[in-house]
């Protein structure tokens, strides 16, 4: 449980409170907490239906992702990419929360019953690379759009 415990301390350490966080993890009944992106993260937040493709995608060029989450009846997928992406990002359809923004994040390693991780954080603080993601989500599009399985 080192590595949760490393991560809850890397996506706390975002809070304005850190032990507030932490505290609000272990008594919501849904173990989760409003964080503000844009300092160590933004998130892209791709449609469902083309989240899990990308996922595999990446997850079959890299040995490690960064994090990803899926909200509740996986109607959408989040990766957590560098601080100023969403501010950048042109592509159309892709949701993002970057500066300025909260997101609800799930305590890593305990169930939750909602928003999930699909990869969750890592003591590396791994993040997902914009332009690998985006050649992802091409591929995984390509695949949609030719009823291909590319996995």
């Amino acid at each position: 449980m080192t590595g949760a415990k490393t991560a809850v301390d890397w996506l706390a350490s975002v809070a304005p409170d850190p032990e507030a966080c932490r505290r609000e993890w272990e008594r919501n009944p849904l173990r989760v907490a409003l964080l503000p992106a844009g300092k160590a993260w933004d998130v892209l937040i791709l449609p469902g239906g083309l989240g899990r493709p990308t996922l595999e995608v990446l997850t079959r060029l890299l040995d490690r992702t960064g994090p990803v989450l899926a909200d509740f009846g996986d109607a959408r997928t989040g990766f957590l990419v560098p601080p100023g992406t969403a501010a950048r990002w042109v592509g159309t359809g892709i949701r993002t929360a970057g500066s300025g923004t909260w997101i609800v994040v799930p305590y890593p390693g305990r169930a939750t019953g909602g928003v999930r991780w699909l990869v969750p954080p890592d003591e590396s603080g791994t993040l997902t690379d914009p332009a690998l993601l985006e050649l992802a989500m091409h591929e995984a599009a390509a695949g949609l759009a030719t009823g291909e399985d590319r996995s």
